[in-house]
């Protein structure tokens, strides 16, 4: 549903008449909900309310209505057709609380606001609306103050009074008795005092503000430069121009600055580490300056870039904001990131070592570190050493990506240098710790291969960190059935493609650690098979069983 109100350009109307207006509009409402009619909106005309449409139903609300017009009135559900006074006084006793946003967005919508007007000015004046703990209402700020006046339009026939304040705050301040024009509720200083505060009261409103006068503000820049000063992580700017601090006092005195929101602006790095994206970014910064600096210290970019200066946000409204530019800046300050990447997984058999997302673990492992460097770094070098303080460096490796194959067991840490032309100034990465566990290698004596069942399908070793392996597996013979040399391989239970006949099969493995340790292992294999696989075989019933044949099927 719509509430709309019309308000005649002459009506004038107080907070107290119009929370009476809003009262009887939440009882229009809430007879449209109850009895689920339209009706037109309450409409407003030279200081009338018309209530005529209004439909109350029993208990909806009690009003005591007390005005210069009507005298004191109780209407309990049943107003009179039209009110006309000037101010009420109003007490709401009962209310139903589902319409109170209503009605405060109603008052908000009709209640005039007192405000202060400037005229004469050639440029446009900026308001702003300072922190509430300030007590003043708003700040003005004027381009120049030659030839502009002040007006003060009342929202009362209640008196009014001007006062003026500095420093001290508002306890201090001194009565303007002079220069005041009156025009009806408009009350004009053809002539005022410029960053001041002022105090108006009218009965018992108070309305607090400051005004600003920025010609005696005013900023100039003429040229920015930058240079190192020879520290690694901040850079210098060097400001010509001037720009005092624009203060003002709050009602209790206490002193505070508008911001000038200069802008400054270059070029960067930013490093972005997403699932897609792993890289130093070029990216544009603005910056606000609050004050005007002679010398501005801030962290060093770390690529070529020039430095713009401008501002400040008074003269930018006005159109005449400055810019200035410096020279290109060559950065000395660099920055380094590193990435460790281990491109082994575990094969099914084989036993993990470290926790989950470490890097080492069963060797072999292969890791390739990539270093990614901001403009500035010249220099290259990736370090291995066996503490973590790297005071045992054992490998320089002077590139920016490093292929490193594992397969010694222990400890070993990384780490990336990088910097510039002259080695004034590095950046040191991340350090990465890569673990290498020990050997272990353990043998199976039993499998199922050809009943597909998923288990038990393949004779595999387990094993961890091993880096040489052989493999042998025989029949009864002394027949070689299978070889291999990868420990994440096996057997699965065929000869040439068929499967072999249950019984005892025999392995011979030689292997090596990371840990050096060395394995001579040798032992039985028994292949088991589900009955219902011996009647049909896959073996050929003709194939002749001899030993010294080992390429013919076998038990």
């Amino acid at each position: 549903m719509v509430f709309g109100c019309k308000v005649s350009e002459n009506f004038s109307v107080s907070t107290t008449a119009c929370t009476v207006f809003i009262q009887y509009a939440k009882r229009f409402l809430d007879s449209l909900i109850l009895h689920r009619q339209r009706k037109p909106c309450l409409n407003v005309q030279g200081g009338t309310v018309d209530l005529s449409p209004i439909q109350f139903r029993p208990h909806m609300a009690v009003i005591s209505l007390g005005g210069t017009d009507t005298g004191n009135q109780n209407f309990v559900n049943s107003p009179p057709a039209s009110l006309h006074s000037r101010h009420f006084v109003v007490t709401l006793q009962v209310m139903k609380l589902r319409y109170l946003y209503t009605a405060l967005a109603a008052a908000l919508a009709v209640t005039a606001q007192a405000q202060v007007t400037f005229a004469g000015s050639q440029h446009q004046v900026i308001e702003i609306e300072p922190n509430i703990n300030t007590g003043l209402k708003k700040i003005f700020v004027l381009h120049d103050t030659d030839g502009v006046s002040m007006t003060y339009t009342a929202t009362t026939e209640n008196p009014v009074t001007f006062s003026i304040y500095g420093d001290m705050g508002g306890g201090y301040s001194q009565p303007i008795d002079e220069g005041i024009t009156v025009d009806g509720l408009a009350y004009t200083l053809s002539q005022f005092e410029p960053n001041m505060g002022y105090i108006i009261d009218e009965g018992t409103t108070r309305y607090c503000f400051w005004v600003v006068d920025y010609s005696q503000y005013r900023m100039t820049l003429n040229g920015v430069t930058a240079d190192n000063d020879g520290d690694c992580s901040t850079v210098t700017l060097h400001v010509d121009g001037e720009g005092r601090e624009i203060n003002f006092y709050t009602t209790i005195g206490a002193k505070r600055t508008l911001s000038r929101d200069i802008e400054l602006s270059y070029d960067n790095l930013e490093w972005v580490d997403q699932e897609d994206t792993v890289q130093w970014r070029p990216t544009h910064v603005t910056e606000l300056e609050e004050n005007f600096k002679p010398t501005i210290v801030m962290p060093a970019p770390t690529c070529n870039t020039t430095f713009t200066l401008a501002g400040d946000r008074f003269m930018n409204t006005w159109g005449e904001g400055r810019q200035v530019e410096s020279d290109l800046y060559t950065p000395a300050a660099v920055d380094v990131r590193a990435i460790a990447t281990q491109d082994s997984e575990l094969s099914d058999n084989e036993k993990s070592s470290g926790a989950e997302g470490s890097l080492g673990g069963s060797a072999p492992v292969h890791i390739t570190f990539e270093a990614k460097v901001t403009d500035a770094v010249i220099h290259y070098e990736w370090q291995m050493a066996t503490d973590p303080d790297f005071n045992d460096i054992q490998l320089r490796l002077n590139q920016e990506v490093v292929e490193q194959d594992f397969d010694e067991a222990g400890v070993t840490y990384w780490r990336f240098i990088g910097s510039n032309s002259d080695g004034s100034c590095s950046a040191i990465s991340e350090t990465f710790t890569v673990d290498i566990g020990v050997s272990e290698l353990n043998c199976p004596n039993i499998f199922t291969p050809g009943n597909n069942d998923g288990n038990n399908d393949f004779w595999k070793v387990s094993y961890r960190s091993i880096v040489d392996f052989h493999c042998w597996i025989f029949n009864r013979w002394g027949n070689k059935i299978c070889e291999f040399t990868d420990p994440s391989q096996g057997w699965d239970g065929t000869y040439h493609g068929k499967l072999v006949n249950p019984g005892v099969y025999y392995y011979v493995i030689q292997a090596r650690g990371s840990d050096g340790k060395n394995y001579k292992k040798s032992g039985d294999i028994n292949i088991i098979r589900k009955r219902e696989h011996s009647s049909t075989s896959p073996l050929d019933p003709t194939a002749p069983d001899t030993p010294s044949d080992p390429d013919t099927p076998v038990e």
